[in-house]
This record gives structure tokens, C-alpha cells and sequence, in this order.
């Protein structure tokens, strides 16, 4: 059946990928090729929630400014906001393969930046290298594999880029456990990323340039000839016609239009199918950061420890709990992402993560209302002038001693020393330092610094399972699979990177808040905060993203030219047209 001029595609059973793909081995030779590049993004912006935890121990100066904590771990990102505006563009001048091959170069050199680092500011500097990295990688992998991949099962396969991402992401967790009794830890840890940047460089090396950019810039034998690898020979000439079509359109506009950056973005902006395709790409990709993955991942083990375990070792091995879930949840996008579309996938995916962020905030309420009371005998006698500040009788100006418990201890900025015989029972509010730790840790106790001791610890963790069971299938994959396929050949890499931007300026937002919203606002507001953004994106979602799913890129295009209306909308026009009527 055809609706609107759009060949409605059938289901795609998952099956059919491997069927493809073992016919056809050079594909997935391709996309697990690029795809590494997915895997440094995942490994780099991952590997930092372990490793910040030791270059606190290691400069004092990192534990005392919260700040200079969000810039070392949101500085990867703020490089990722160059790096992908710096790749759309290169990625047309220049090619998808150059594009990634210069990233791998920034991952080698940024990781070894890290590993030498003697002064914080150095780690900033690598981070930020390693952004640049990464941004250009974000992009380029999935373009170069869904420009690669069948129309059939291009879903699929560009969720292997999404699959390593998340891959990477329990990779890091993984090195970041091998390493933490390691002389050097998070210099181990930061510095191993250059291993997987240089496979892909050589494996880059040995295969061929996009055949839609070699197309486009008159290598049409070459575009054939690839092609040729990776369709069946009777689709092969529907393909290059297909080709021609949008590549005669493309220069149609540049006659009109010109050939300059600028000249470009105007083009692409007063283009209708570009505007429509930016509405949905850009909405995806902020919606994807705005629900809090981010958070969750870079901070994992700090957002366990503020669910009551204390240990670096403990919250990093639960850790890998929500990372490997991310990405498992990866392989099943893979199955069901060509089955039952995009969109679907990722409206359901909303409402999970929105109820899932919801509990937590509840959960996290609730632990901080039952946290340990402070002994203030035990507060006065545990070391000489080692009682907290704000705990003294004398300064305690809003709340008396004896209603305090731990979380009033540790938004005063001192630690708790929880009690030797039970955990839960009162402990002592003591002044927050190392040689603090260190003699709490003597007397057979256990110092709190980040989180309080909590019986509803075990929720958070489960919550956060289901709340990553719930992202990763939809919010986490579907979107880099729509900004693949949903712009015009002709500003695929102008656009993805302009809707990559928005992707990583809004993770920076995410990122560089984080500490700071919850200490202002607690865990249990900025959970809440994030469930206020996931249900202003699912809205977003439900009016602007189009399915995408089975449509060749030519039939994307003419969905697009009226622009997408909701199903209820469409059904309110018509009922004003039969009253006019």
C-alpha cells in the first residue's frame, strides 16, 4: 500500500539481519568498523565516573571544589560540542572516513595527555582533546554505517554503533575495577582508550569513503563499485538511481543557493524538509540527554554513594550493574528498532524512564528522612577538635543538636562516622577531612562523606536497573538511528552535526549541574527535575518525530516535505474539513 506517496514497509524480523549479513559478511565488516568509533564515545565519557573518584584521593585540591570536578568530567563533552560542529562540516568537504580517521588521532593523543598528567588542569586538557574526539565520532560512525547499510536492515546495524557505545560504557566500568589496586589507577584507566582508537585507525585504512559522499563528488565508478559489495546486483542500479536523483536535487539547490558554510546553513534552513528533519532530529537528540542518562552514567558510583555505599570498590562493582544493562538494552533495540519503528520505540521508552525517575526521587526522599541521628557525645569525644563546626550547640542556629541526623551533617560539609555496632544506629558528626577518614576508618567504622547510611539503599539500584532498562532500547540508540536517515543527502553531515550540537550542549548542561543541583536541591529534587524534562521531551516526541522505519532515504525526504502531524491532530483537520464542508 502507498499513503502520501510512501511505500509502507512490512516488519522486519531480526532474523533477516543476520540473514543479510551472513550473505553479506563485508557489511557488518563495515559496521563494526566504524563502530568502534562508538565504542571510544562510550568508553571515554564513561571511564571518568570511576576514575574521578581516585584523582580526588590523589589532588586534594579536586576533592575540596565541587567545580572543578563537573569541568574534568563535563570537559569531554564541551570538546564534543566542537568536535561534532567541526564534523558536519568536515564530513561533507572531506569524507566520513578522513572524518573518523582524525578522530582516532585525537583519541591516541588525548588519552596520552591524560595518562601524563601531573596537574588537574592537564587531565582538563586531555578530557578536552578527547571531546573533540568524540564529537566527531558521534556523529560520523552511525552516517558512515547507515550510508553503508541496506534500507532494510539499516536500523539494525546502525544500532551497532549504538551497542558499542554502550559497550564502551561497560567496558570502562570493567578497567576501571582491574585497575583500582594499580599503581597510577586513573592514569591506567584514562590512558588504555588509545588501544581501541588505533585498531580502528588501521582497520579505517583498509576500507572504502561513503559511496553517497563518492557520489556526490564524482566518483561515481567508486560509488558503484561499493555499492555493487553491498547490494544484490538486481537492486543495485535502483540504488544508484536513486543516488542520482537526490544528488541532481542537491546541485539544483547549490546553483540557486551557493557553495560557502554560510550559504549552506541558509540553504539547509530555508529548506522545509531540512527544517522538519531538524525539528525531529534536534528534539530527539535533546530529549535523549535531558531524561539524565548522563548523569546516571558519569556518576554512577558517586550517585550510589549517596545512596549509602560508601566504598569507591562497592559503588563502582554496582556500577556495572547499570551499564551492563545499558547495554544489553542495545541488543534488543538491534531486535526490535526495524520491527516496530522508531517512534514507537521510543514514546514507550519515555513513559518507562518518566515513572522510573519518578520512584527514585521518592526513594531518595524517603532515605534522607530516615538517615542516621547524630550521638552528640559520641560527636564531642571521637578526636580532639574533630567535632563539625556546624554541629557545636553554639552555632547551630536553625535545628538544636539533638534533631540533626546525618544528611543535616553532610550538607554542613563534614562527614559521619557511622556506629561501630550498627550501621543505622546514631553516629558521630565529625570535621570533614583525610586523616578524619582515616581514624574513623581505625576505630572499625565506616566514614559517609557523599551519602548517608540508608536500608533503602538496594531500591536505588533497582530503580536505576529499571530506569535503564526502560532508556537504553529507545531514548538510547533510536535517536542517533533517526539522525542518520531523516535529512537530505545533501545536508546529512551539515544537519547531523547541527542536531549533534544539541546533543552535546545539552549534556553539558547535564553534566556540569549535576553535584551542584544535587547539593542545592538534593538526589530526590533532581530526580524529580529530570522526570519534568522527560515528560516536556515526550511531549516533543509525540508532535514533531516522524517513523522513519524500512524507508529508503528518498522516501524519508518526501515525508518530511509537509511536515509531521500527530495522529489526533490529522483527525481534528478532518473533522474541521467535513464541517466546512
Amino acid at each position: 500500500m502507498v499513503e502520501r506517496g510512501i511505500a509502507r514497509t512490512e516488519e522486519i524480523r531480526f532474523t533477516e539481519v543476520w540473514m543479510t549479513t551472513w550473505e553479506t559478511p563485508y557489511i557488518m565488516r563495515l559496521a563494526l568498523s566504524a563502530g568502534i568509533g562508538g565504542l571510544l564515545f562510550g568508553y571515554n565519557t564513561g571511564v571518568i565516573a570511576g576514575a574521578i573518584l581516585y584523582i580526588r584521593e590523589e589532588f586534594d585540591v579536586v576533592d575540596d571544589k565541587r567545580w572543578l570536578q563537573e569541568m574534568i568530567v563535563s570537559m569531554t563533552v564541551a570538546g564534543a560540542i566542537v568536535g561534532a560542529a567541526v564534523g558536519g562540516w568536515y564530513n561533507d568537504r572531506f569524507g566520513r572516513k578522513t572524518s573518523i580517521l582524525i578522530a582516532d588521532v585525537l583519541f591516541v593523543v588525548g588519552a596520552v595527555v591524560m595518562a601524563l598528567a601531573h596537574e588537574p588542569w592537564v587531565i582538563i586538557v586531555g578530557r578536552l582533546l578527547v571531546g573533540f574526539g568524540v564529537g566527531m565520532a558521534s556523529m560520523t560512525s552511525p552516517l558512515y554505517i547507515s550510508e553503508m547499510s541496506p534500507a532494510r536492515i539499516r536500523g539494525a546495524l546502525v544500532s551497532t554503533n549504538g551497542l558499542l557505545i554502550t559497550g564502551g560504557q561497560f567496558l570502562s566500568y570493567l578497567i576501571n575495577l582491574a585497575f583500582i589496586r594499580t599503581p597510577g589507577t586513573w592514569r591506567w584507566m584514562l590512558g588504555v582508550s588509545a588501544v581501541p582508537a588505533i585498531i580502528q585507525f588501521c582497520l579505517m585504512l583498509t576500507l572504502p569513503e561513503s559511496p553517497r559522499w563518492l557520489y556526490r563528488n564524482d566518483k561515481k565508478a567508486e560509488s558503484r563499485d561499493i555499492l555493487e559489495r553491498i547490494y544484490p546486483a538486481e537492486q543495485v542500479e535502483s540504488e544508484i538511481a536513486a543516488l542520482k536523483e537526490s544528488v541532481m536535487a542537491e546541485k539544483a539547490d547549490e546553483d540557486v543557493i551557493g557553495h560557502t558554510f554560510y550559504a549552506k546553513l541558509k540553504g539547509a534552513l530555508s529548506n522545509p524538509v531540512v527544517r522538519h528533519g531538524l525539528a525531529a532530529g534536534i528534539t530527539v537528540q535533546v530529549a535523549q540527554q535531558l531524561v539524565g542518562i548522563n548523569a546516571v552514567m558519569y556518576y554512577s558510583p558517586t550517585i550510589l554513594q549517596f545512596a549509602g555505599y560508601a566504598s569507591n570498590k562497592t559503588a563502582m562493582a554496582l556500577s556495572l550493574i547499570t551499564s551492563g544493562l545499558n547495554a544489553l538494552g542495545s541488543i534488543v533495540s538491534m531486535m526490535l528498532v526495524d520491527r516496530y519503528g522508531r517512534r514507537r520505540l521510543m514514546i514507550i521508552s519515555m513513559f518507562g524512564i518518566i515513572s522510573c525517575l519518578v520512584i527514585l526521587a521518592a526513594v531518595f526522599s524517603e532515605a534522607s528522612k530516615q538517615a542516621p541521628k547524630i550521638d552528640t557525645r559520641d560527636s564531642i569525644s571521637f578526636a580532639t577538635n574533630g567535632t563539625c563546626h556546624a554541629f557545636a550547640p553554639y552555632t547551630a542556629s536553625k535545628a538544636s543538636p539533638s534533631n540533626w541526623n546525618c544528611m543535616n551533617c553532610l550538607r554542613s560539609h563534614c562527614g559521619f562516622c557511622s556506629n561501630k555496632a550498627q550501621e543505622y544506629a546514631p553516629g558521630a558528626c565529625v570535621v570533614l577531612s583525610a586523616n578524619m577518614k582515616s581514624l574513623c576508618h581505625s576505630k572499625g567504622r565506616t566514614y559517609f562523606k557523599d551519602g548517608c547510611p540508608s536500608k533503602l539503599g538496594y531500591l536505588a539500584i533497582i530503580f536505576l536497573g529499571l530506569y535503564i532498562i526502560a532508556y537504553a532500547p529507545g531514548m538510547g540508540t533510536v535517536p542517533w538511528i533517526v539522525n542518520s536517515e531523516i535529512y537530505p543527502l545533501r545536508y546529512r553531515g551539515l544537519a547531523g552535526g547541527i542536531a549533534a550540537v544539541a546533543n552535546w550542549s545539552s549534556n553539558l548542561v547535564v553534566s556540569e549541574t549535576f553535584l551542584t543541583l544535587t547539593h542545592e536541591v538534593g538526589s530526590s529534587g533532581t530526580f524529580l527535575l529530570f522526570a519534568v524534562s522527560s515528560a516536556t521531551g515526550l511531549i516533543f516526541i509525540w508532535m514533531l518525530v516522524p517513523e522513519t522505519k524500512g524507508l529508503q532515504f528518498e522516501e524519508v525526504e518526501k515525508l518530511l516535505e509537509d511536515g509531521l502531524r500527530p495522529s489526533l491532530f490529522r483527525r481534528i483537520s478532518r473533522a474541521k474539513e467535513v464541517d466546512t464542508s
